[in-house]
């Protein structure tokens, strides 16, 4: 599959996870592996673990934060199988591959995965559009790193090479997480000046805030547009100011 698709693993403690993982990514046709900040990496058991996956581990790029790994990426989607104080969209496997191929074809993607035990923190997901939920028994919901790679691959690949596949027709260049974040620093600087915010304490509000963007999913040419509102703000401001300044 040539497809731009992003498998990030935030924190792996287990080196052996992480050559499960280049082994399942193999196996159905993925090949771009990133590591945000792993424990023990590289490591002789993640080789052992891979069995014949070299090539992913080798090619593998390791990042320090997330933010560095996802910065070119148009849609990013976040493994969680934790309640959240604040609601984030979901979707299943077969969904989110289904959006993938009808709307991100040509852009990167991101599936990012937490730490084994704690899963993804609130400021990792600030940068998702949405949780993967892959639907287990309630009795025994845990699935190991390697297992929850496997099943959104395989059903990504199942799609792709399905015997109706979904027809491509989006032209639509989505804003990259990079463009995003340049939006929402200039927006929190925006409301902070204007009172709205209380800048010791944003997180919250900034927070609702990016997952109302998130859900709406904007294009390039709509942040441009936002971006150029809070521009105009800012020059009328200035210029208010100077009127005032001349005056006296």
């Amino acid at each position: 599959m040539n497809l731009k698709i992003k498998i990030i693993l935030v924190e792996t403690s287990h080196p052996g996870n992480i050559g499960a993982v280049a082994r399942a990514m193999k196996n159905m046709g993925l090949a771009d592996l990133v590591l945000v900040n792993p424990q023990n990496f590289p490591h002789q058991d993640a080789l052992s673990r891979a069995s014949g996956a070299d090539d992913i581990l080798e090619s593998a790029v390791v990042v320090n934060n997330l933010l560095e790994g996802i910065s070119d990426c148009h849609y990013v989607i976040g493994a969680s199988a934790r309640s959240r104080s604040i609601d984030w969209p979901s979707v299943y496997p077969k969904e989110c591959a289904k959006k993938i191929l009808t709307e991100h074809r040509d852009e990167y993607t991101a599936i990012v995965f937490g730490p084994e035990k704690s899963g993804l923190k609130n400021q990792d997901l600030d940068h998702c559009h949405a949780l993967l939920n892959i639907p287990t028994s309630s009795d025994f919901s845990s699935l190991n790193l390697a297992m929850a790679v496997q099943i959104f691959c395989y059903e990504l690949r199942s799609q792709f090479y399905g015997e109706q596949p979904y027809k491509y027709e989006s032209n639509v260049r989505y804003a990259s997480v990079q463009e995003m974040e340049n939006f929402y620093d200039h927006l929190e600087s925006h409301l902070v000046v204007n009172e709205f915010l209380d800048p010791e304490n944003p997180r919250h509000l900034m927070r609702r805030i990016r997952r109302l963007f998130n859900k709406a999913s904007p294009d390039q040419n709509e942040i441009n547009i936002l971006r150029g509102i809070l521009s105009s703000f800012e020059y009328r401001l200035t210029k208010k100011l100077g009127h005032n300044q001349n005056d006296h």
